[in-house]
């Protein structure tokens, strides 16, 4: 079998075209109203993940921190990926299964939101900082590849992907959350 560009790009296409048949208009609504409602209040939006995940968790922040396609006030936004001296030490000294549980404990309060990021849905610390979000009052937003995995049942909004291939399930999370992005960014923006 010959691998080419035009056929990874028709894979895309499909994934996409599946993505927009999946009935996931109310829910992505639902996550954007949530984080509106959150970030209106002044309450941080958390973010968290492993590997590509966390990558996607720090771009989230940065877009929604600095700017996605409007000059704006910044947004309190937090990659829980985003400080190594404190996951390490956490990591290091207690267990890897609570490095984000503990960041929801320090950061999060109720009425605020938490995007959790795995594409199988079964990262394990993921799915504690998810209980610790639920305990304290969050509204906790799933981004996951299909049936949502072990977070499922954890997330008052779950955005599955309708595919369980973990580059696939990726590249729909970025198509999104930048929409995500781009509406919270247009409903919290001054008006002109």
């Amino acid at each position: 079998m010959t691998r080419t560009l035009d056929a990874y790009l028709a894979g895309s296409a499909r994934l996409l075209a599946a993505t927009r048949a999946s009935g996931l208009d109310r829910r992505v609504e639902q996550a954007i109203k949530v984080s509106v409602a959150a970030l209106r209040k002044s309450k941080a939006l958390l973010v968290c993940g492993n590997g590509g995940s966390a990558s996607d968790a720090m771009h989230i922040a940065g877009e929604l921190v600095a700017r996605f396609l409007i000059d704006r006030p910044a947004l309190p936004v937090i990659a829980l990926s985003a400080n190594p001296a404190m996951l390490t030490a956490w990591a290091n000294d207690i267990d890897y299964e609570t490095v984000f549980a503990r960041q929801v404990e320090a950061y999060g309060a109720k009425g605020g939101a938490l995007i959790a990021i795995s594409t199988s849905g079964n990262s394990k610390n993921v799915v504690e900082a998810l209980k610790v979000a639920r305990a304290r009052g969050l509204t906790t937003i799933g981004l996951t590849g299909q049936g949502g995995g072990k977070m499922a049942p954890l997330c008052d909004i779950l955005l599955d992907v309708p595919s369980r291939v973990t580059p696939r399930v990726q590249e729909i999370h970025i198509a999104l959350y930048h929409f995500i992005c781009m509406e919270i960014e247009a409903r919290l923006a001054p008006k002109r």
